[in-house]
C-alpha cells in the first residue's frame, strides 16, 4: 500500500535537493541525493524507520516495492559520510546562532550485540535534532574523553561561537568533564542526583542537593548566586 502524495510533497523535496547538493554534490550523484531527499520527506510523514513504510511514503511515481528495492540497494552498497550529513542537517536549521546543544546516550541490545550510542544534537522549540554521534564499544556510561571528542568534532565543523550552552542528564558529570567545559567557555546545565553532596560556600557545610531545592512546585525555580562544590555521595571525595 502506498501513502497518497500531493504535488506539494514534490515541491518540498525539490526545495531540499539544492541544499543537499551544496554539501553532498562532490561525493554523491544527483540520483542518490534525490533518493535521500525522498527518504527525508517520508521520514517526516511516517515518523518511523521501517523501510516498508518509508518506501510507501516517498513522493515518487513508482510503486512501493520499487522504492523499497532502491532503498535496500542504497543502504547495502553505499557508506554515508556522516559529517557531511551533519552539515546538511545544520544548514536546514532555522537558526544557527545561540544554539543549545543536547548530549544524550542510548543503550540497547540487538540479539547478542550491545548498541551504545553517544549523541550530540541541537535543540529547537523543545525538539532535539541529532547531528553527531559516537558508537561506544562497551556497555554503560561514556567517559569524559569520549564526550569531549564529540564536542570537539562539533566545534571543528561549526565553530564554538554558535554555541549558547549545553544541556545533559545526570550521568554526564565529573570533574574533568566539567573542567573541559569551563576551559572551552561553554555554558552548561547539567542535572545532578538529589542525593549528591554540595559544599555551601557561605557556611562551608555539606548538604544534599535536594535540600537546596525542596519545597519548589512544578515550574518554579531557585537560583543561587554562589558556586557550590559538587561532591560524590562519599563526603570526602570530590568528583
Amino acid at each position: 500500500m502506498k501513502v497518497t502524495t500531493t504535488p506539494g510533497d514534490c515541491d518540498k523535496v525539490n526545495q531540499i535537493v539544492p541544499i543537499m547538493q551544496e554539501h553532498l554534490g562532490p561525493v554523491m550523484n544527483l540520483a542518490r541525493i534525490k533518493l535521500l531527499a525522498f527518504v527525508l520527506h517520508a521520514l517526516c510523514v511516517v515518523q518511523t524507520v521501517s523501510l516498508h513504510k518509508i518506501a510507501s511514503a516517498m513522493p515518487t511515481s513508482v510503486e512501493r516495492d520499487s522504492n523499497l528495492r532502491r532503498l535496500q540497494r542504497f543502504l547495502a552498497g553505499y557508506a554515508l559520510n556522516l559529517e557531511l550529513i551533519a552539515k546538511v542537517i545544520f544548514s536546514l536549521l532555522p537558526v544557527k546562532t545561540g544554539l543549545v546543544l543536547s548530549l544524550d546516550r542510548t543503550n540497547w541490545k540487538f540479539g547478542d550485540v550491545n548498541i551504545n550510542i553517544l549523541m550530540l544534537g541541537v535543540t529547537y522549540k523543545g525538539v532535539a535534532f541529532p547531528l553527531l554521534f559516537t558508537m561506544l564499544d562497551k556497555r554503560g556510561n561514556s567517559n569524559w574523553k569520549e564526550r569531549t571528542r564529540l564536542i570537539d568534532r562539533f566545534i571543528r565543523l561549526f565553530g564554538a561561537e554558535c554555541i549558547d550552552s549545553l544541556v545533559a542528564d545526570r550521568e554526564f558529570v565529573g570533574k574533568q568533564w566539567v573542567g573541559y567545559l569551563n576551559n572551552r567557555r561553554i555554558r552548561y546545565c547539567l542535572r545532578i542526583k538529589q542525593n549528591f553532596w554540595l559544599r555551601n560556600p557561605k557556611s562551608s557545610e555539606d548538604v544534599r542537593a535536594w535540600h537546596l531545592f525542596h519545597g519548589l512546585r512544578l515550574g518554579q525555580e531557585r537560583v543561587y548566586d554562589k558556586l557550590f562544590l559538587l561532591k560524590t555521595r562519599v563526603r570526602d571525595k570530590n568528583i
